[in-house]
This record gives C-alpha cells, sequence and structure tokens, in this order.
C-alpha cells in the first residue's frame, strides 16, 4: 500500500487554523444562545413597562436622595430609564429636558456605571458573579461616584430646574408600533452580538493555538497591576472594556469552564468591569450632548481602580485573619 504523503508545515497550519475556528465558533455560538435567552425575554418585558410607563412610577424610590448625587427631584425619572433600559434611553431623555452641564454630567457618571442593570446583571451571574451583587455593587457605586464628582464640581442641585418631564410622560403611542420596534431593535442586536462573539471566540482560539495570549499578558500586565486584576484577565478585561459587557461576560464564561481562573480574580475582574465597560461606545454617546470626555471616561476608570484594590486588600485582610491561630477556614472572597 503506498504510505500517505508526508504533511508540510502549510498544511499542519492550515489545520491547526481550520480546528481553531471551528472550535471557536462552537463556543460562540453556545455563547449566544444563553446569552439571547436572558437578553430577549427581559429587553421585552422592560419594552412593555417603558410603553405604559411604568417606569414613570418608580422614580419616587430615587427622589429622596436626589440632593445626596447633587440632582433636582426632577431627575430620578432620567435615571429610573438609564437603569431600567440603557445608555440609549438616557441620552434620549436628556435631549427633551434641559437641564444645566453640570447636572447633565452627573447623570451620565450615574447611568454610565448603572445602565441596562438587571440585564447585565444577570449576564455576570452567568459568568461567576452572583446577581445580587453584581447589582447591588454597580448600583451603591453609582450614587457614590457621581456624589464625589458632584462634590468635587460644587454643584447645587437645586441650581436649575429642567423641563421637558411632560414630554416624557405623554400617552404611549400604539402597542404594534411598539412591538414592531424592539423586534426590530432586538433582532438587529441579536445580529450584533452573533457576529461580535463568533470573531471574538474565534480570536479566542486563534490566539490560544498559536501562544498569542501568553505574549498579549506580558504586553498588558503593568497596565493589569496599575488596574489592580491579575495578568490571567488580560484579554477577559480587554473584552469589556472594548466591547462591553455582555459579550465579555460571554467571552468569560467560556473561558472559565476550564477552572483556570480563581474565583477570587474572577470577582475582582467582575467588579471591576461591572463598573467601567465599553469604554468606547458609552460614553461617546453623551458627547453628542457636549458633555466634556474627562468626565465619561475618567471617573469610572478610577472608580473601577478603587474597586479592584479595595477588593483584594479585603480579600488579602480575611486570608490573614483566616491565617491566625484558631481560624482554620481560609476565606476565598
Amino acid at each position: 500500500m503506498p504510505h500517505p504523503a508526508p504533511q508540510t508545515p502549510e498544511s499542519r497550519v492550515f489545520k491547526r487554523v481550520l480546528a481553531a475556528i471551528k472550535a471557536g465558533l462552537k463556543k460562540g455560538w453556545d455563547g449566544l444562545i444563553w446569552l439571547v435567552k436572558i437578553l430577549v425575554p427581559i429587553s421585552f418585558a422592560t419594552a412593555l413597562m417603558v410603553h405604559y410607563q411604568l417606569l414613570h412610577h418608580l422614580d419616587f424610590l430615587l427622589q429622596p436622595v436626589m440632593s445626596m448625587i447633587h440632582l433636582p427631584a426632577s431627575a430620578a425619572i432620567v435615571l429610573v430609564i438609564g437603569v431600567f433600559t440603557g445608555i440609549y434611553g438616557t441620552v434620549a431623555a436628556l435631549s427633551v429636558m434641559s437641564f444645566s452641564m453640570a447636572h447633565m454630567i452627573l447623570i451620565a457618571v450615574f447611568t454610565l456605571i448603572s445602565h441596562n442593570l438587571i440585564q447585565e446583571s444577570m449576564v455576570q451571574a452567568k459568568s461567576g458573579l452572583r446577581f445580587s451583587t453584581a447589582f447591588a455593587f454597580r448600583l451603591v457605586m453609582s450614587f457614590v461616584v457621581t456624589m464625589i464628582c458632584g462634590w468635587i464640581m460644587g454643584v447645587d442641585p437645586d441650581s436649575a430646574g429642567p423641563a421637558g418631564v411632560a414630554a416624557l410622560q405623554a400617552a404611549p403611542g400604539p402597542l404594534a408600533v411598539m412591538l414592531i420596534d424592539w423586534a426590530t431593535g432586538t433582532a438587529w442586536l441579536c445580529l450584533k452580538i452573533l457576529c461580535i462573539i463568533m470573531t471574538l471566540m474565534v480570536v479566542m482560539e486563534l490566539a490560544r493555538t498559536f501562544r498569542i495570549i501568553e505574549a498579549v499578558t506580558r504586553i498588558t500586565a503593568p497596565v493589569l497591576r496599575l488596574l489592580g486584576l491579575d495578568r490571567s484577565c488580560a484579554l477577559l478585561w480587554m473584552t469589556a472594556a472594548v466591547f462591553g459587557l455582555a459579550y465579555g461576560a460571554a467571552v468569560i464564561v467560556e473561558e472559565t469552564k476550564n477552572g483556570s481562573h480563581e474565583p477570587m480574580i474572577l470577582t475582582r475582574l467582575h467588579l471591576s468591569i461591572g463598573v467601567n465597560h465599553a469604554m468606547i461606545e458609552d460614553p461617546s454617546l453623551f458627547l453628542s450632548l457636549g458633555l466634556p470626555a474627562f468626565w465619561l471616561w475618567v471617573p469610572r476608570l478610577v472608580a473601577a481602580m478603587a474597586a479592584a484594590w479595595l477588593h483584594m486588600g479585603f480579600s488579602l485582610a480575611r486570608r490573614f485573619y483566616a491565617a491566625r491561630p484558631g481560624h482554620k477556614k481560609l476565606c476565598d472572597h
């Protein structure tokens, strides 16, 4: 029998690339399925709440604490819309309400941290962090960071009363129109998720196959250390920082199935990207309103660094306390 022709280096590389692409596409499809199962029903429920103006009845929850974050009481409705819908909802609301520039900056700071909170907290819950922790942490950080920014800026919560609230509380349009808009927007979102996640997963598999991950990790190690994160999280952090929390979490859940990341390291990463993600798209939306770039990028980045370093210090303190004589249990996080 004739012997099979020996494989050339080019054919071996081609087979490795093909195998990596197949593995990446499979992981991308799996990630898309579990992500869509979360996003679609919650997005539909939120669309109904917005259509029937149920969110407008929730602003009383925030009004008593508006002055603490240097905002007028009527800003509560904008924050509620941002928390339940996202950055686009906040920008749309601000376009029909006349706040002062300082108030708009504080609203942007708040919603850049706590937007689309239910959906993104559920996504994080699927990839290593409890829903309650993700939800509460981001919401608390929104209040704390906004309060500090307002204090630094010297903003008076009663310095300007916004107009345009009636425009947000106008009678809802036809339900059929809302359903068509929701279906069209959701279909476009799912297509966008499909393209991004498939591409990310294939790139991750190719990077792993050709040992590019190690090189990226070495290059970004100083930046990760400054951010208070472990160097093993380099690609995961960059994915969330550039593409957003939902896409980043889809990559994280696939990358952590093999258990190569410690729970404490993953928790710290989740806290960081929960506060600071989608660093290109989200802040850019507020630039169209004339908001200064400094307040759109710097507070979130500093808050994410502080959260990671505080978590690291707290974890080390617990480990030290648990290692003392008489304390046998070692707390992971």
